[in-house]
């Protein structure tokens, strides 16, 4: 056969190569918007129900301890620390809540974000070697977490070094212009969630409780079909060319990939968004446990940085609030990251809890109702007990 004979048959094939491409590209779109929207949705949910409850469970809280507890379980009900930051911050300014007593519910709020990637990790259940890789990489953000309030929680009790650092600085920032970043996330699903909860409410007449339960079923729906097909897309998508510049620049740059995460959430306004989307690359094995772990950490400096920008115009307590989440964040990634051991410890302690919950995968939804739910609501039923008696 010669070349001019090869040339026509060659040309077809490229064209239905490329037509595959588009299809696949449009299908990932699809798939993408899905699952944002069902997270936007299960979000809305727990808002619908639990905003009320968490408002009322930070004004009662005195305790530090349990002010933690708290912190974690009105953002795992409300799902989203910046909502619960928001929360603080308005009680706060109004004089409901002192900034010594809102700094434990914040470092509380930032480990309850974390709940919405144990849930998208869970989605890969029937899948045990992508479940164990995805579920690793949820719960290292959980380990983080508890080691930063571990080293910070006491110390910040000890000496309000959080307290007085913020203070300080909210006093050179306060009445500088205050900026607010559109966030294209939001502005493509809403719409779409704000139709489903009017839908549910207003024409089909359910109560708050029975809409939020029919939401959160409809979300978790979704996230699931959205995250089976989506694995599978990105595997033949992404795995055949993730050795060119991405290897390069997030693999071997740990740095690049803290960037990357910060510049995706500042720009979605969400770490639960950015880190669960990297949850079905970690267990498509695309993104390597140590690389989205840097780019999480990216992620929990992004979120607090839109809080920032957009409390500059409110009071100095507001201000204050907003910049202890940022010197929280950054303190523990000063501290834990630089040090190859401590950098270890949440990777390899996340690797061994998801071994453990692969083998016995019932055990990940006791960890997620145990932690995110039970545990600080036992806190909370204690502290209220013994200040009745």
């Amino acid at each position: 056969m010669t070349d001019l004979d090869a040339t026509p048959s060659s040309a077809p094939d490229r064209r239905i190569a490329i037509l595959r491409i588009l299809i696949n590209l449009l299908a990932l779109a699809a798939l993408l918007y899905l699952f944002l929207a069902s997270i936007a949705l299960f979000g809305a949910a727990f808002k619908l129900v639990g905003k009320g409850f968490s408002q009322q469970l930070i004004a009662t809280t005195t305790n530090p301890v349990v002010g933690l507890m708290i912190g974690l379980l009105a953002t795992s009900l409300i799902q989203s620390s910046s909502s619960t930051t928001s929360i603080v911050v308005g009680m706060v300014a109004g004089g409901a809540l002192t900034v010594q007593g809102a700094i434990p519910i914040i470092m509380g709020a930032n480990m309850g974000t974390t709940v919405t990637n144990t849930l998208v990790a869970m989605t890969s259940l029937n899948r045990r070697s992508e479940f164990q890789r995805a579920f690793a990489g949820a719960t290292m953000h959980d380990f983080f977490n508890l080691m930063t309030i571990g080293m910070l929680f006491p110390l910040e009790q000890a000496t309000h070094f959080l307290e007085r650092s913020a203070t300080w600085m909210s006093t050179l920032l306060v009445g500088a212009e205050g900026q607010k970043f559109p966030n294209p996330v939001k502005a493509v699903v809403k719409p779409v969630v704000h139709q489903i909860q009017d839908l549910l409410t207003d024409t089909a007449g359910l109560v708050g409780g029975w809409a939020a339960a029919v939401m959160i079923t409809l979300a978790l729906i979704g996230i699931f079909v959205a995250l089976a097909f989506l694995t599978k897309l990105l595997k033949g998508l992404v795995l055949k060319r993730a050795e060119g510049t991405f290897t390069r620049n997030v693999r071997h740059s740990a740095l690049m990939a803290m960037l990357m995460g910060l510049m995706v959430t500042v720009s979605v306004q969400s770490s639960s968004i950015t880190t669960s989307l990297l949850i079905p690359l970690i267990g498509a094995g695309i993104v390597p446990l140590e690389s989205a772990f840097a780019a999480t950490l990216g992620a929990n400096v992004g979120t607090t940085v839109t809080a920032l920008l957009a409390s500059l115009t409110g009071t100095p307590q507001a201000v204050t609030v907003a910049l202890v989440h940022l010197i929280f964040n950054i303190t523990g990634i000063v501290v834990i990251y630089p040090i190859p051991f401590l950098r270890r410890i949440p990777v390899r302690l996340a690797r061994l809890l998801a071994l453990r919950t692969a083998r016995n995968r019932w055990f990940a939804l006791v960890y997620m109702v145990g932690v995110f739910f039970v545990m600080p609501l036992l806190f909370v039923f204690i502290d209220r007990a013994l200040r009745g008696s």
